[in-house]
């Protein structure tokens, strides 16, 4: 599993001309699933998501999680995350797992997020053509793997 997190002072998505979700400031996350991600990747990934320091404190450090700031997420499933680009200029989208795999694992993704902030999460919909919008703060994005945990 796949985490790109940038942090935001604003963003949306927009799908077939409405709005599915939108923030004030926190994170747009965008999730990308492959076949070989468990329940235990979407613990592990939600708890480092929640517990990112990377808000400035009063010092201007970056020492704040999302909790201490009221800040939101956005959630967006993006299957390319897992492009394969090695062969030719046609990415290869092989390791990204197929629906029935992905989407109950991106539905625990929201049920774990909303259960560790006690807030609803924003999302996409998943396998939709998505705008999304997003003012960068920072800019600050941070890419995480449950693959490489160490």
């Amino acid at each position: 599993m796949r985490a790109v997190i940038q942090r935001v002072s604003e963003a949306s998505v927009i799908v077939n001309n409405m709005a599915t979700g939108s923030i004030e400031h926190g994170f747009v996350v965008l999730l990308g699933i492959e076949d070989a991600d468990t329940p235990q990747d979407v613990e592990w990934l939600a708890q480092k998501i929640v517990n990112l320091r990377i808000f400035s404190d009063e010092q201007g450090l970056m020492n704040k999680a999302l909790a201490d700031v009221d800040g939101r997420i956005l959630l967006i499933s993006q299957f390319t995350l897992f492009a394969q680009t090695r062969k030719g200029n046609r990415p290869s989208f092989i390791r990204a797992a197929r629906p029935d795999k992905a989407i109950p694992l991106y539905e625990l993704m929201i049920k774990t997020l909303e259960s560790l902030t006690h807030k609803n999460i924003s999302t996409g919909i998943f396998g939709a053509d998505m705008k999304v919008q997003l003012i960068n703060d920072g800019p600050v994005t941070i890419v995480i793997d449950t693959k490489n945990k160490e």
